[in-house]
C-alpha cells in the first residue's frame, strides 16, 4: 500500500493540451474516485499513473518514489479495465494466476494466492470454469481477482462497471467497496457516474476539460460545491439553476417572482446571479414560488415533478404522494439555495 501524488501533471497530444497542471494527493489506503463527463481527462490521468501514457510534464509519485520514467510493470500497480480481457481458453484459476506465472512465481505460491483471492471474491466454486461459462458480474470478479493476486501497492479501476446492467452495477459497487474495506489497498477509480462516485469514494476529484474543479469527500462536494459545474454534476437529479438579479433582500427570478437571498450572503444590489436549488430542497405547499407541472414521475419512495418556473425547466423531488397532472399550477418553497456568478460559475459566499 502507498500514497499517490500528482504534481502539476500535464498531457499534450501535439499542440493540444488535454490535462492542465493537475495536483492530486491520494493518501495511503484511500479510495479516490476521478469523476467527470466524457472527455474531461480522467482516463488519461489514470493511464499516466499506470505508466500506459507518458506525461508531458510534472511528477507522479507512488509510495514516495517518482515513477515518471518507470515502466508500468515496475510500478507495483494492478489495473482493472472496463473490458474484462480474460483469456477465453483459460480457466478462472489460470486467468487469475497468469501474471504470477509470467513472473516465475512458484506453483504453490500461485495456487495459494489464487485460492485466497477466490475466497475473498466468492469464486472458489468457479475456479475450473471458463469465462464463457460465467455471468458478466462473475467475469468482473475474475478480473478483480487477477489484480488482487499480485498484491500491488495501488489498484487502478477504469470504469469497471460500465458493461453491466443496472442491478448488477449496484451489487458490484457494493462488493468493490467491501473489498476495499477488507484489503485497505490504495485505489484510484475512474467513472462518469456520479452515483458511483458518491457511494464508493473516500475522496472525489471532479474533473472538467482537463482541469480539477474540486476535491473533497462526497458530502463536502454535495453540501459545499465550489462552483456551478460541481453543483450541477454532484447530486441526482441535478441541481436546478435559475437566472436572477439581486434586489434588496430578495432575488428577482421572474416577473413578480422573488426568492430570499441566502443567509450570510453579501452580494451587491443589482448584481446578476444564478440561483441554485437542489430538487430535494423544494417542497410543495400552499405558499411559495408559482410553477406549472409538466411531467410527474413516481419512483416509489419519491416522486419527481418536472415543472416550469419563471420560464425555466426545474425538477422537484418530494416524499409525499401527490396527484398532479400536466398543466396544473403548484407552489414550491425553496428550503436551501446557493448563489453562483453567471460569468465564472464560481459560488458566491
Amino acid at each position: 500500500m502507498a500514497a499517490v501524488t500528482l504534481s502539476q501533471v500535464r498531457k499534450a497530444f501535439g499542440s493540444t493540451e488535454v490535462v492542465h497542471g493537475v495536483d492530486i494527493s491520494i493518501d495511503d489506503s484511500e479510495f479516490c474516485v476521478l469523476v467527470g463527463p466524457s472527455g474531461c481527462g480522467k482516463s488519461t490521468l489514470l493511464r499516466m499513473i499506470a505508466g500506459l501514457e507518458e506525461i508531458s510534464s510534472g511528477r507522479i509519485e507512488i509510495g514516495g518514489r517518482v515513477v515518471n520514467d518507470v515502466a508500468p510493470k515496475e510500478r507495483d500497480i494492478a489495473m482493472v479495465f472496463q473490458n474484462y480481457a480474460l483469456y477465453p481458453h483459460m480457466t478462472v484459476s489460470d486467468n487469475m494466476g497468469f501474471s504470477l506465472k509470467l513472473a516465475g512465481r512458484p506453483l504453490q505460491e500461485i495456487r495459494s494466492r489464487v485460492d485466497e483471492a477466490a475466497q475473498i471474491l466468492g469464486l472458489r466454486e468457479y475456479l475450473e470454469r471458463y469465462p464463457r461459462q460465467l455471468s458478466g458480474g462473475q467475469r468482473q470478479r475474475v478480473a478483480m481477482g487477477r489484480a488482487i493476486v499480485r498484491k500491488p501497492q495501488v489498484f487502478l479501476f477504469d470504469e469497471p462497471l460500465s458493461n453491466l446492467d443496472a442491478k448488477l452495477r449496484v451489487q458490484m459497487r457494493t462488493e468493490i467497496k467491501e473489498l476495499h474495506q477488507r484489503l485497505r489497498t490504495t485505489s484510484v477509480y475512474v467513472t462518469h457516474d456520479q452515483i458511483e462516485a458518491m457511494t464508493m469514494a473516500d475522496k472525489i476529484v471532479v474533473m472538467n476539460m482537463g482541469k480539477v474543479e474540486q476535491i473533497g469527500s462526497p458530502l463536502e462536494l454535495y453540501d459545499n460545491p465550489a462552483n456551478q459545474f460541481v453543483a450541477g454534476f454532484i447530486g441526482s437529479p441535478a441541481m436546478n439553476f435559475l437566472p436572477g438579479r439581486i434586489n434588496g433582500a430578495g432575488i428577482d427570478i421572474g416577473e413578480g417572482i422573488r426568492v430570499p437571498v441566502p443567509a450570510g450572503a453579501t452580494v451587491a444590489a443589482g448584481r446578476e446571479v444564478v440561483v441554485g436549488v437542489r430538487p430535494e430542497h423544494l417542497a410543495v405547499g400552499a405558499d411559495g414560488l408559482p410553477a406549472t407541472v409538466v411531467v410527474v414521475e413516481p419512483t416509489g419512495a419519491d416522486t419527481q415533478i418536472f415543472c416550469k418556473l419563471a420560464g425555466t425547466d426545474i425538477t422537484a423531488v418530494v416524499r409525499e404522494r401527490h396527484e398532479f397532472h400536466p398543466g396544473v399550477p403548484i407552489r414550491l418553497t425553496a428550503q436551501l439555495t446557493y448563489l453562483f456568478d453567471p460569468a465564472s460559475g464560481a459560488r458566491l459566499a
